[in-house]
């Protein structure tokens, strides 16, 4: 099977010739490569100019081996064409120049259109597409949820506890619900624009929204993510749809019942076989090696070893993706996650 073969099949939990493998974060600053492209642009100017996203995309593909290549950008770039100022600080996060409080800085949010509002991440994919219909490497475009995106809108920049958000939340219901449907919209139309200009599958990132509590993720965010799925799904059925989540064990029941996504990316707190007991056979799940095992010296014996833990995880199942459990870090040696891209092709 062909990388992009590979990878769609497994998705769509169907049988493969061994388990295809990418790496969220994967072009990112553990590549020299990438360094050498940081050095003179920023992370925005690198989103911002297709050529250099074009690059630093393609860089896994050639280093790594991986099957699916995801495209380089950050998940703030939509709040531009809706009127919000932010700026991305280094070792930091997004950071919010004017947080939002109340109904009418919900109100100011400009209607998104990804032709006007993004057209460099459109252009972006589309030189990627073309390049890895060559080699027929599978694409993954993502956007950030709705709850993750209004976190940051509310908090300013990121937070641990969230006590903004939720106070607002809990208390501002209206506040909440309009931004949370203009979010919805803005993220609908991202999603679908980038499967329009090549991407494979999308992902979308809800990082933060482990800190709710299953009652508050019924109430207050499931309705929006699964109207996000539908739409995709109606708009391009055939799209394979991922929902990742950090410390997101106690709301796998909640995600399956109300999200209508087709595979699960799971982060490393939790085993697959018991992400499976929950969400059962029929959807594929992505994951979840914990991204600080790369960083071991012990390739043969320690990075070995929990590799193969993760493909026992899911040995009784079809529709597995290997991937790391949240993003590869700064500091992984490029051969190690080399080394375990070839282990899982050559032992699964």
């Amino acid at each position: 099977m062909k990388p992009r073969e590979r990878f769609l099949a497994a998705c769509r939990r169907e049988e493969v010739d061994f388990t295809p493998v990418w790496f969220m974060r994967q072009a990112g600053r553990y590549l020299p490569g990438y360094r050498e492209v940081r050095a003179k642009y920023s992370v925005l100017e690198i989103a911002k100019t297709p050529s250099a996203c074009e690059l630093v995309t393609l860089m896994p593909i050639k280093e790594l081996g991986v099957d699916a290549a995801v495209m380089f950008a950050d998940i703030m770039l939509p709040l531009e064409g809706m009127g919000v100022d932010f700026s991305i600080e280094e070792n930091v996060g997004p950071i919010i120049s004017n947080p939002i409080t109340d109904i009418d800085e919900v109100e100011k949010l400009r209607e998104f259109d990804p032709q006007i509002d993004v057209p460099y991440v459109l252009e972006a994919i589309k030189r990627v597409r073309a390049r890895l219909d060559e080699t027929d490497h599978a694409l993954v475009g993502f956007s950030g949820a709705p709850f993750t995106i209004a976190s940051y809108l509310i908090e300013g920049q990121p937070s641990r506890d969230f006590t903004k958000t939720k106070n607002l939340m809990f208390d501002k219901p209206e506040v909440w619900n309009l931004l949370m449907a203009k979010l919805t919209d803005m993220i609908s139309k991202y999603l679908s624009a980038q499967i329009k200009s090549g991407a494979d599958a999308v992902q979308l990132f809800d990082s933060w929204v482990g800190t709710l509590a299953p009652t508050d993720y019924n109430e207050f965010v499931a309705p929006y993510v699964k109207r996000i799925f539908n739409y995709v799904a109606s708009e391009h059925p055939d799209t394979p749809k991922i929902h990742f989540g950090t410390n997101t064990f106690h709301l796998l029941k909640a995600i399956k019942e109300n999200a209508g996504v087709d595979v699960f990316s799971i982060d490393w707190r939790t085993p697959i076989n018991n992400a499976r007991e929950i969400l059962g056979n029929e959807i594929a799940i992505q994951g979840n090696l914990e991204p600080a095992v790369l960083l071991s010296r012990d390739r043969e014996g320690f990075i070995t070893k929990r590799t193969q833990q993760v493909l026992d995880n899911n040995a009784d199942s079809k529709g597995h993706i290997f991937n790391l459990g949240h993003g590869i870090l700064r500091e992984t040696p490029v051969e190690n996650a080399k080394f375990v891209v070839d282990y899982v092709h050559k032992n699964s």
